[in-house]
């Protein structure tokens, strides 16, 4: 695991958007992060997806928040007057996932206007990852510092929410096309097509392996066929592999 690991010193305020209940912490090394936590609803796979497809956006180049490994004692749950907090915080014990926090950051809307090539490489991942949830209702944008931030991949890499009956075949997931029609950025696909064939290249073997090995071990259940971390690691880079070199139907087109 290659994420920082800071511990959490005190829980700030929440987060009341969607259903996991996010919420602001500050840690020992004197950050202050969105705390995205393991006994939310969605579970720990939402945690993974978190990891590896904000690591696959830097691998391309389109900016998101640093990420840092959050442990969290149960004792501070002791100081959490709501309840429905205190009860998060108490099954969130152990390692989290923290989201650097951007001050002054503003969301994503309609008067924004991205660089050209980065909303093409931020079209494209969400092509290849099958995100789901970046439309004008929850861009998942954020504009900080004058520069455009994709957060929250959690609705990325759907297949893995069948591994509890089995991992199942990568081909399935390579085959799969990719319904941009409610995408915040789907007027962009001429920009994503025309950097496919070197956004591609730079997601090799060797840059897959790094970016699941950031996945805390912790986070990684074991399913049927594979219940060793390594062997889920394993079947993460196989599912991202297939997509890349199989049929890229779904791959936006200009």
């Amino acid at each position: 695991m290659t994420l920082p690991r800071v511990a959490v010193t005190r829980y700030v305020t929440p987060l009341r958007e969607g259903g996991s209940l996010p919420g602001i912490v500050e840690a020992d090394d004197l950050g202050t992060y969105v705390c995205k936590f393991r006994g939310a609803g969605q579970g720990l796979r939402v945690l993974v997806a978190e990891v590896i497809v904000a690591g696959l956006a830097r691998s391309l180049e389109i900016s998101t928040p640093d990420q840092v490994v959050l442990d969290l004692d149960a004792n501070i749950a002791r100081y959490e007057a709501d309840e429905e907090v205190q009860d998060l915080l108490n099954a969130s014990s152990g390692l989290n996932l923290g989201i650097d926090f951007l001050p002054g950051a503003f969301g994503y809307d309609a008067a924004c206007e991205p660089e050209f090539g980065l909303a093409g490489r931020i079209l494209w991942l969400d092509a290849l990852t099958a995100n789901v949830d970046r439309s004008w209702r929850n861009p998942n944008l954020l504009v900080w510092g004058g520069s455009v931030q994709a957060i929250d991949h959690g609705a990325s890499l759907y297949f893995h929410h069948s591994w509890p009956g089995g991992v199942g075949n990568p081909q399935r997931f390579a085959a799969q096309p990719y319904d941009l029609s409610e995408h915040v950025l789907k007027e962009y696909a001429g920009s994503a097509a025309a950097q496919a064939p070197a956004l591609r290249q730079r997601l090799d073997e060797v840059a897959l392996v790094k970016v699941v090995d950031d996945v805390p071990d912790e986070w990684l259940e074991p399913v049927p066929g594979a219940e060793k971390p390594a062997e889920l690691r394993a079947h993460y880079v196989a599912f991202l592999r297939a997509r890349l070199d199989g049929p890229r139907t779904w791959e936006p087109q200009a």
